[in-house]
């Protein structure tokens, strides 16, 4: 699965889910949809900090190195802005930015090839993204219907790397007052996607007499929540996250420019808590398990990676803090 299929997402199986009436106004769609994704809201800024552990590495196949990632710490910003939307409110434009820095610090290392132990020096990682969204509700089959295009252009401290899209449409299959069913397709505009069309598909139950609920998106996550003091909310649950940056290699097997795709597995514990109407801030921690990390050359597709490894289980925590005047 290619990892931009699970950074849309967020567009495509969140926007149909509060659509209950075909003129709902605008304002109510966009706060379902932040308060579902903080990194579509207009500020967000999150640190994680994942535990050490230890790694297997292959190059073209061949055994590479095993060793030890002592540290591993992101931060990400992300900044979006509605900047049109139509008398009707049935279309709204977007532009959004995205930043990441990545640091990984390293133990000893061991190269299969050459029988000797090492270490490496601290490496750091920028990403940086900038997309254009247009999203346009009607109705289908008399069934709240959400069409989505967005372009996005990424790249990192040495320039502009790679230009995707995707378009997607989503259809709210059932609404009442306790449970939202949706179904959708989603169709990537990317030379490099493994996949590109994808079904979708949410499912959000509030049991009845009990302050819990559950929130599916196939395939990113499975949630349990429940609101928890004032002005709080904890989820419980499992989450599919997935993190890449480019990479400028010059070595004697590897160069020019290549994209890291790293899928993760995220179990654990969530609190959300608004410390104002506008600013809410979040707290995670749990285990992280890593399911797939692959380097390829620039848009090849993941299933032709040069550089492939594993990594055991470690434990995570991440902060994150909001901006949304909605």
């Amino acid at each position: 699965m290619k990892k931009r299929i699970i950074s849309v997402l967020f567009v495509c199986t969140s926007l149909h889910t509060m659509a209950q009436e075909k003129n709902q106004p605008m304002q109510t769609v966009v706060k379902v949809i932040t308060d579902k994704f903080p990194t579509t809201r207009i500020l967000d800024v999150q640190y994680e900090q994942l535990g050490p552990t230890n790694y297997d590495s292959e190059l073209f196949g061949n055994r590479f190195e095993r060793g030890r990632i002592d540290s591993h710490n992101r931060l990400k910003v992300a900044f979006n802005m509605p900047f049109y939307v139509s008398e009707s409110k049935r279309l709204i434009l977007t532009g959004s930015l995205r930043y990441k820095y990545e640091t990984y610090g390293f133990g000893d290392i061991y190269n299969y090839t050459s029988n000797t132990n090492y270490t490496r020096e601290k490496e750091d990682f920028h990403f940086m993204a900038a997309a254009m969204s247009a999203t346009y509700m009607s109705t289908l089959f008399k069934k709240p219907i959400i069409y989505n295009a967005t372009a996005t252009v990424d790249g990192n401290e040495d320039g502009v790397q790679r230009v995707k899209g995707f378009v997607t449409a989503s259809l709210v299959l059932k609404r009442t007052a306790n449970t939202t069913i949706t179904a959708g397709v989603l169709a990537m505009i990317d030379p490099s996607a493994i996949i590109p069309i994808t079904p979708l598909l949410t499912y959000n139950h509030k049991f009845t007499d009990s302050k819990w609920d559950i929130d599916f998106i196939l395939p990113q996550r499975l949630l349990f929540r429940r609101e928890l003091l004032e002005n709080g909310r904890i989820s419980l649950g499992t989450e599919l996250n997935s993190e890449s940056f480019y990479l400028n290699l010059n070595t004697s097997n590897l160069k020019g420019i290549y994209e890291l795709n790293q899928l993760e597995l995220k179990s654990g514990i969530t609190y959300e808590y608004c410390i104002t109407p506008k600013v809410i801030t979040f707290v995670k921690a749990g285990v992280n398990n890593v399911l797939s990390t692959r380097i390829t050359e620039k848009g090849e597709r993941t299933n032709k990676y040069v550089y492939d490894h594993s990594e055991d289980t470690q434990g995570y925590f991440r902060f994150g803090i909001s901006y949304n005047p909605f």
